[in-house]
């Protein structure tokens, strides 16, 4: 995999690059990855997401997503009841009338993914194989693909993960002799795809491609001349899949804050041929900006601890982020999985010493948390409100991953988002 990947640093081992990182297995506290369908079916505007599962996979996706009050949802739930589990029902036969009912009341869908729950995995029910058959009998009009967002043994950003590296095998081959090109790898809200278009365009790459793309027929096509980045740090089956493909990946720090950024824009633009200096001049105003908004925010945040639960995948980047940019202090960094091949330029940033953690095991941290007594915790929505009682300020994992956070001119909401918690504390107490 390391010769897939283009070097573009040479950097001296430095920060958390070599740390010890303390693994743990146990009890976890964590959403599925049914939960990316609330940003995914946004993003893809002619998808829909079916979700094979039970009446709880659909109540914690709707509860997720909001009440729908404008548009008609592109997601839904097809129930696996008590027949289904007893073997009394065919649920391949199931599936074909559900979606042949679907596809013929909403035209507008041609993209459909099959998603699979923990109940369709505990019944082994093939959904490739659906997927497959319903693909070859509705196409053109419609594709269907599929893939897993049982929480059986992820956490719930793989989703999107699992959601695109579906996609990668039915993407289009670039043509023989093609000019290379670039991919954004991760769902960005479209406000941030925009800014980052002109950015790359005024930089001197043009050709930028992002996947997913907000349409089905606009997905790119990808080869041996494909370079791609990403820009989520949880796509570690998509760049695989991409990677079998002939793309090379990019090596990066991911573009959160200033730093994050402008180091993100300086790698891509150097896989072109396209010096850092050029990159500085293009996004001097907006760097200027976003210095400016952190700034503001600095104040509020400047020597305040900060304690990581795994959650997102986001975590070591947003330490990164944290620390460098506003000065806060770093009990404990903990994430669901550690990339190291992905993550090298963020853990070279990290400050030395800083405490790492890879996987789960809940009584164990909470307890580390506790002792610590860090000035904010970012957490999982079960342990935000309990630890709220015990007299700590929490924010949200997952309000991180919905949020437009990336790139400059969202630097200064991102950094609010950890300031808010902090000032309702103090007004709280005041």
């Amino acid at each position: 995999m390391n010769g897939a990947v283009i070097a573009l640093r040479a950097e001296a081992s430095s920060g958390c690059s070599d740390a010890p990182v303390l693994r743990e297995r146990g009890q976890r506290e964590v959403f599925c990855g049914l939960t990316g369908i609330v940003w995914l079916h946004r993003k893809i505007q002619d998808a829909f997401f079916l979700v094979v599962g039970s009446r709880t996979c659909a109540h914690l996706i709707q509860s997720a997503a909001g009440v729908m009050i404008f548009a008609e949802p592109r997601f839904a739930t097809a129930i696996i009841d008590e027949r289904d589990l007893a073997g009394l029902a065919d649920a391949q036969d199931e599936l074909d009338r559900v979606v042949t009912r679907l596809l013929e009341r909403r035209s507008d869908i041609r993209m459909l993914f099959l998603v699979g729950s923990c109940p369709s995995e505990v019944i082994k029910l093939d959904l490739s194989r659906a997927a497959a058959r319903l693909s070859q009998r509705f196409a053109p009009q419609v594709r269907v693909l599929n893939y897993s967002g049982s929480g059986i043994e992820t956490t719930f950003t793989q989703g999107e993960d699992a959601c695109l590296a579906a996609l990668v095998p039915g993407l289009p081959a670039t043509a023989a002799g093609a000019e290379a090109s670039l991919v954004v790898v991760g769902a960005l809200a479209d406000i941030v795809e925009d800014q980052f278009s002109r950015l790359f365009a005024q930089i001197g790459l043009p050709r930028v491609a992002f996947l997913p793309a907000r349409r089905s027929s606009d997905m790119p096509a990808v080869g041996p001349g494909t370079r791609f980045i990403l820009a989520q740090p949880f796509l570690a089956d998509t760049a695989r899949a991409l990677e079998a493909r002939g793309a090379r990946r990019i090596a990066a720090p991911f573009p959160l804050g200033v730093e994050g950024t402008t180091g993100w824009f300086e790698a891509a633009a150097a896989a072109f041929g396209i010096t850092a200096a050029k990159v500085a001049e293009v996004t001097a105003a907006p760097r200027q900006r976003a210095q400016a908004a952190l700034a503001r925010q600095r104040i509020a945040l400047q020597g305040k601890s900060v304690f990581f639960f795994p959650d997102s995948q986001l975590e070591i980047p947003l330490a990164r982020f944290l620390a460098r940019e506003l000065g806060m202090q770093l009990c404990e960094v903990g994430t669901p999985y550690l990339h190291r091949e992905h993550m090298a330029d963020e853990l070279a940033l990290l400050p030395a010493g800083t405490p790492l953690s890879e996987g789960q095991h809940l009584e164990k941290q909470l307890d580390r948390c506790r002792a610590a007594r860090p000035d904010i915790v970012v957490c999982g929505l079960g342990l935000a409100n309990p630890l709220e009682a015990e007299g700590l300020t929490t924010k949200w994992a997952i309000e991180l991953v919905f949020s437009p956070i990336h790139g400059f001119e969202q630097a200064g909401d991102l950094a609010e988002l950890f300031a808010r918690p902090l000032r309702r504390r103090q007004l709280l107490a005041a």
